[in-house]
């Protein structure tokens, strides 16, 4: 019975997992891949999926204890995610631990940097760093990612407009690429 007391808490379940679809669904927006210059490649999809849930993770740190609690879960599962593609990629035991720790500095790196540049409304600082950590070894050649900056201005703003019950319920929308060219 006191074991129950250290499990993982189960109320937010249902409210996390409709939550985290809505945000993986936005990462997976076929604009993104075609107009935004993001590769639709695994280290693409994790990058437009890490920055989702940077988005709905500043925007929840201002909320309610709740909304805090359900984004921690929402990047726990995202973790939970990660570490099941590694296995079905082939990494054995040995090697989870690993690369989940590379992934994680990775996920936490661009948590700090994009903040930064979003919290100074820089935009050309965050369209760097999205060219940095989405193309790390294409130099000059790299895709500009104004546009991608743009949008996730535009998203943040947009997510910033959402009720702190909307977050509760795990009904938070993220604004569609494309829509409005992200006039934020």
């Amino acid at each position: 019975m006191i074991f129950g007391l250290f499990g993982k808490k189960n109320g937010n379940r249902r409210i996390v997992e409709k939550q985290y679809a809505t945000l993986t669904t936005a990462a997976r927006h076929p604009y993104l891949y075609e107009a935004l210059d993001v590769p639709d490649t695994v280290m693409g999809r994790f990058e437009m999926l890490s920055a989702m849930l940077i988005l709905y993770f500043r925007r929840t740190r201002t909320g309610g204890t709740s909304g805090q609690e359900i984004a921690q879960e929402i990047v726990d599962a995202f973790f939970e995610d990660v570490d099941h593609s590694i296995r079905e990629l082939g990494v054995g035991d040995v090697g989870v631990p690993k690369r989940m720790k590379k992934f994680a500095g990775m996920f936490y790196g661009r948590l700090e940097s994009y903040a930064a540049a979003l919290d100074s409304g820089n935009r050309e600082g965050l369209a760097a760093a999205l060219r940095r950590n989405i193309y790390p070894e294409a130099g000059e050649g790299a895709p500009v990612m104004a546009g991608l900056a743009d949008y996730l201005f535009a998203a943040e703003t947009a997510m910033a407009a959402v009720s702190d019950d909307d977050i509760k319920t795990g009904v938070l929308a993220v604004l569609e690429p494309g829509r409005n060219e992200h006039a934020a």
